[in-house]
């Protein structure tokens, strides 16, 4: 999967700090690079700066767009060291370690667990949550980073439905594991997921339920832009992904599950690189809730729309 190609991406939403927290990935991460910066003018939030840039191949979008969300563990990101395709893969998921908890949170501190030799999970200095683990060497092959869903409150439970859901809405998808809490590891029910990875796209993802009390839930502050190639994919995704009215705006929704979305031409990305004409899309995008291609590429090639 190269990174230019991905079909999902994740999108972080700073209040400040985009471009510093991107730096500082690109700085933890092996073969990581900021890939464009832009800045968009006269939105909601004033002038927003918007980041892409990729982390050992994957790609991610930030924007630095005020403090209206803010990162919780609701959405983490796994890093993958398998021991397997890198030798140093012990050495490597602590210096990562000791490098992501300068100024954060320690939410499992990193050492053995049943399920892994060495694993921990930590919320760095910008709120952002990472489980690193050291992959079992018999177990199936996985990416680096893989984005992770925790279903909470409301949602507590939903994971198999959730992860059923995505399966049948993707393309390109396939269930990997599928691990259940046994019976006597209250508050989480017998039978609930206790972890789960599946392919969406190509791209593989995981999740879990949890019982336990946590005073957060799925928010903005991480979503995930589906790259269309033309109206007839934004417009399938929209059908099926959006399930809260009111939460359609410049491209974003939220499904039925609380999880935010946002589905965009990936022509988009072309766009709002082109210095004359970024202005011009912006201010179209700002007055769409799903988006229009046609009236883009309008706008974008100076005619009305």
């Amino acid at each position: 999967m190269t990174a230019t190609r991905q079909k999902i991406v994740p999108h972080l939403w700073f209040e400040t700090e985009a471009k510093e927290a991107a730096d500082f990935y690109c700085s933890v991460f092996p073969q990581s690079t900021i890939t464009n910066t832009t800045t968009l003018h006269n939105t909601p939030s004033g002038d927003c700066d918007l980041v892409s840039f990729s982390l050992s191949g994957y790609s991610f979008m930030a924007i630095s767009a005020g403090p209206l969300f803010k990162f919780n563990p609701s959405v983490s990101f796994m890093v993958n060291f398998d021991p397997l395709q890198d030798a140093n893969a012990k050495q490597r998921i602590d210096e990562v370690w000791e490098k992501l908890s300068e100024g954060g949170k320690v939410l499992m501190p990193i050492d053995k667990y049943p399920f892994s030799e060495r694993y921990g999970w930590i919320q760095d200095k910008y709120g952002l949550s990472w489980q690193l683990i050291l992959t079992n060497p018999d177990g199936e092959v996985r990416p680096f980073i893989i984005p992770s869903l925790m279903f909470v409150g409301d949602q507590y439970a939903k994971v198999e439905e959730a992860s059923d859901f995505y399966l049948a809405t993707f393309k390109d998808s396939k269930r990997g594991e599928m691990v259940r809490y046994p019976a006597g590891m209250e508050p989480d029910k017998e039978g609930t997921v206790m972890f789960t990875d599946f392919m969406l796209e190509g791209q593989w993802f995981a999740a879990m339920d949890s019982a336990r009390e946590h005073d957060f839930a799925f928010n903005e502050a991480v979503s995930f832009m589906v790259n269309c190639d033309n109206q007839e994919e934004i417009d399938y995704y929209w059908q099926k992904l959006s399930a809260v009215a009111e939460a359609e705006q410049c491209g974003w929704l939220k499904d039925q599950y609380g999880l935010s979305w946002q589905v965009v031409p990936r022509v988009l990305n072309e766009m709002l690189q082109d210095p004359e004409r970024v202005d011009q899309v912006t201010q179209a995008l700002l007055q769409m809730k799903k988006f229009n291609l046609a009236d883009l590429h309008k706008i974008y090639d100076g005619e009305p729309a």
